[in-house]
């Protein structure tokens, strides 16, 4: 709304400046140098810039950081599979294989099924920890908003609320490598209440 109401005094000021070069009629035209204006109108939109960014950054920054998430996972890439590590329970470390065509079932969806699907609760913040043990990958879910680069070496870190329970497809959009489009991601995400039965049951 700020921002909107900044461009909306903008677009009108110029609005009435072409109208009103368009229907009167020029009384000097013999003026060549302005330095005055042109410093004006070279330094006012540098500020109104700045001042419409600055809110902005802060609500990126504060979006981006959970101090205290209700659940922890780490998900490490590899050529072509992905681990994932749930921490907060026992240490229970799985892989992620895209599934071939002969074990799909009917309904299954080809190249993006796994063996073993990431089980997530909905209605409470989940932080992903996201790195890679060879090359560069990215842990990719469209449909959640989700993109962060799996870099060898660095934890990158993305936190999200779900609020809805389905089943969520995404895959690595970075080029890894010949099978970088092999290596599916499936979230499921459950009732919060489910989850807390324990997520063994659910894979």
């Amino acid at each position: 709304d700020y921002a909107f109401m900044t461009i909306s005094l903008i677009s009108f000021l110029v609005l009435y400046a072409l109208s009103s070069m368009l229907t009167t009629k020029l009384t000097n035209t013999n003026i060549t140098d302005a330095q005055e204006m042109e410093t004006i109108w070279t330094i006012l939109p540098a500020i109104i810039l700045t001042l419409i960014a600055l809110p902005s950054l802060r609500i990126l920054y504060l979006a981006d950081e959970i101090n205290n998430p209700s659940f922890t996972i780490k998900s490490i890439g590899h050529q072509w599979y992905w681990t994932y590590e749930y921490t907060d329970y026992g240490g229970l470390i799985f892989n992620s294989y895209m599934l071939p065509p002969l074990f799909l079932n009917p309904g299954d969806l080809r190249l993006l099924e796994v063996d073993n699907r990431v089980v997530l609760p909905i209605e409470a913040p989940v932080r992903m920890m996201i790195t890679s043990q060879d090359v560069l990958h990215s842990w990719t879910i469209p449909t959640l908003g989700l993109k962060t680069d799996a870099v060898p070496g660095r934890l990158n870190q993305t936190t999200f609320t779900a609020m809805r329970p389905g089943v969520y497809y995404g895959q690595c959009s970075e080029i890894c490598g010949a099978n970088h489009s092999f290596m599916p991601i499936v979230a499921e995400l459950i009732p919060l209440k489910i989850f807390e039965m324990g997520p063994v049951l659910t894979l």
